[in-house]
Parts: structure tokens; C-alpha cells; sequence
């Protein structure tokens, strides 16, 4: 196995680029499925709930794992107020921007779609940023952008951790344990407990007003990101159990599925709904050890493509909720068709984050910093400037 501590982990960036690429797919079904969202296509059904009800468990926590692996990895290159003084820079600026300018149009349509205000963006943008709070939506607001504000917030209280950290040493029978299939068990209980205690009370509302059962679950996975992220012990034991936690998700995945499809069937409180309920805790962590595995043995290897993917992400995930609802709005009045609408809000949001990315926001200086990249460092006469890949 290659050594984790000496080496930079592409397969750990080849799955943030996939992770975030499901994030585009799962919001733009948003905009389909029967579940509350800010707009919904006249074609609304629950024809894709049940594809998006095993993506939605473990999306996210492997989302913070990851951010935790690549806050470690970058934390170990710099003195923590340089590292703490880089994150602020990197993630507040996209953050205000986003829900400053990013977010509105996705809360103007939301609020004309139930009637609250009248069309005309400009009188609506000016009680958009003022504060007053004169509508059911508090703004301004930042929608899917609170997994930025959860990081930069979870970020900031590790940093003072990270020499403790640094100084732990799993004991010899630890290291042996993490190459068993314990690795697949052992570390899902402390969010089983959560499941039947803190999210209880607390349900999550991406809030960060009161969100506290999603801190107190988000941030230990993202701590488990920190704590895995140069364990070659850990790493090891994925390499030899991942099929087996493959295995597990695809029977788990399967399983769920049947209870999710008679869920009205089922007594809300019996004890089949509580095992099913730890059954899901445990398929979140069997499908993340599964892609990490899968991605060690398959993607561990750099690549001119991924080296553009993993800069083009963070842009692609700021643009693409508000990409989804304008061209949603904009297509539902000429009733194409479920199929048509479906394909034509997929490609053309995916097409209007790479023309902007590559031709607008890569290539123009003052918008790189908004959508969180680095400015581009000036290069010699005759060659082109170089942009280091970065992760959230």
C-alpha cells in the first residue's frame, strides 16, 4: 500500500470531485421528487425517490470525512494561524457572495412561486439585503451553501486540537483491530447513539441558529477525517475489507429500500423501525469505507483531468442550485415533457457551470477569490500562469 502520510491522495480528491458531482444530480431530482424544496417541476413525482433515498444517508457525512482528511493534510504543511488565516480568506469571501448575490434569485423564486411577493427582482433584491426579515424566508440566506459555513466553523475549532492530535498513537492492538472487519463496525456505534438521542432532539434544519444535532454528527465525521487521514493502519484495513463493506451496502442498500417502500406499513416506534434505523447509521459508513477502498485500488493516481476537477468543484457547487432553479423556472412553462424537462435542467446546468467556470470565473481575477479560488500566480513571458489544485 502506498504510505498515506508522504503521498498526496488522489483518490481522496477523485471522490470529492465525484461526491460533489451526485450533489448536482441529488438537487436537481430536488426539483422532481415530492419532498418540500424552494421550486418543483410540473412533472413532480416520486418516480426517483427511491434512487435518491440511498444516496441521501451517507452523501454528506462523506462529504465532512473527506474535508476532515484534506484539513489535516494541508494543516501539516503551515503554522496554524497561517493555516487559520488561509481558510477564513478562502471560504468567508464565497460564502458572503454566494449569499449575497449566488442565493437570491433562488429565494426570489421561491417566494414567487407561494405568492409572498410580486415579479420584479430589483424590489425584491432591496428587501432582499436589508434586513428588515419581511418574509417566511430569513434573509439574506445561504441555502446549500451552510455546508461551507458548517466547515470554515469546524475548521477554526480543530485547529487549536490539531497538536493533540498529531501526538496520537494508536496502541499496537488498535492498529491490528482497524485491519479486521471491526473497521466496518466499531466506528458507526458512536453515530448510532446519535441517531437515537441528538437527532431525536434536535432534527437537523441547516440552520446554524439551533442545527445542533447536525454539528454534534457533521463535526464527528469530520473529526474521524481527521483522525483517519494519516493512519496507514486505518488505510490498510479499508484496502483489505473494502468488498466486504461493498457487500454490506449493497445488501444494507437493498434491505432499506424494502422498508422504505412500506414504511406507512410499519409501527413508527416497533422495534423492526428502531433496527432499521441503525441499519442506516451502519450503511452510511459501509458505502464511505466502500468508495474509500474502491477509490485506493482504482483512483489513487493523478491526472491533468483531475488536477482541473478538483479546482473546478468548489464554482460548480456555489453555481449549481441557482443554475437548476433559473433554468427549471424558465423551461416548466413550455411543458416539454418529464423526460425533455428532466434532461434539458441536467445538461444545461452542468453546461452552465463549465462555460462559466472555464470561461468567466477561471479566467477573470477579481471573481476567482469569490467563488474560492486562488488568484492566479504571474508566470514568466511566454508561459502560462499555474493554478495549484486546492480542496475545500
Amino acid at each position: 500500500m502506498t504510505n498515506s502520510i508522504n503521498t498526496r491522495r488522489h483518490d481522496l480528491d477523485w471522490l470529492r470531485v465525484i461526491a460533489f458531482g451526485l450533489l448536482i444530480f441529488y438537487h436537481v431530482g430536488m426539483y422532481y421528487v415530492t419532498w418540500g424544496w424552494h421550486v418543483k417541476s410540473p412533472y413532480e413525482s416520486d418516480f426517483l425517490e427511491p434512487a435518491m433515498m440511498l444516496l441521501n444517508p451517507w452523501r454528506l457525512s462523506l462529504l465532512f470525512v473527506i474535508s476532515g482528511i484534506a484539513v489535516r493534510f494541508a494543516a501539516d504543511k503551515a503554522s496554524a494561524g497561517s493555516f487559520a488565516w488561509s481558510r477564513l480568506k478562502r471560504l468567508t469571501v464565497p460564502f458572503f457572495f454566494g449569499a449575497f448575490v449566488i442565493v437570491a434569485p433562488q429565494t426570489y423564486f421561491e417566494l414567487l412561486r407561494v405568492g409572498a411577493i410580486e415579479p420584479g427582482y430589483w424590489d425584491f433584491y432591496t428587501g432582499y439585503v436589508d434586513l428588515d426579515q419581511r418574509w417566511q424566508v430569513f434573509t439574506p440566506t445561504y441555502n446549500h451553501l451552510w455546508y461551507v459555513l458548517y466547515v470554515l466553523i469546524y475548521t477554526l475549532l480543530v485547529i487549536p486540537l490539531l497538536p493533540l492530535m498529531r501526538g496520537l498513537k494508536a496502541g499496537v492492538r488498535l492498529q491490528q483491530l482497524m485491519q479486521t472487519p471491526l473497521v466496518l463496525v466499531v466506528p458507526a456505534l458512536l453515530f448510532v447513539l446519535y441517531r437515537f438521542t441528538t437527532d431525536v432532539t434536535w432534527p437537523e434544519t441547516h440552520d446554524i441558529r439551533g442545527d445542533w444535532g447536525a454539528h454534534i454528527r457533521y463535526f464527528s465525521y469530520f473529526v474521524v477525517g481527521l483522525l483517519v487521514a494519516k493512519s496507514d493502519a486505518f488505510w490498510t484495513g479499508i484496502a483489505h475489507q473494502w468488498k466486504l463493506s461493498l457487500g454490506l451496502a449493497v445488501v444494507g442498500g437493498a434491505t432499506l429500500s424494502l422498508v422504505w417502500a412500506n414504511w406507512d406499513m410499519l409501527d413508527v416506534d416497533g422495534v423492526f423501525m428502531q433496527l432499521a434505523r441503525a441499519a442506516r447509521i451502519f450503511y452510511i459508513w459501509w458505502v464511505i469505507c466502500a468508495l474509500f477502498g474502491a477509490a485506493q485500488r482504482y483512483l489513487n493516481h493523478p491526472s491533468q483531468t483531475l488536477s482541473y476537477l478538483t479546482e473546478a468543484v468548489f464554482p460548480y457547487y456555489i453555481l449549481h442550485q441557482t443554475v437548476i432553479i433559473v433554468i427549471g423556472v424558465a423551461v416548466a412553462p413550455y411543458l416539454l415533457g418529464a423526460v425533455p424537462e428532466f434532461l434539458l435542467v441536467t445538461f444545461g446546468t452542468i453546461g452552465a457551470c463549465m462555460l462559466l467556470h472555464e470561461y468567466v470565473i477561471r479566467r477573470v481575477g477579481l471573481l476567482r477569490p469569490l467563488f474560492g479560488l486562488k488568484p492566479k500566480a504571474a508566470s514568466p513571458v511566454g508561459r502560462p500562469a499555474m493554478v495549484k489544485a486546492q480542496t475545500i
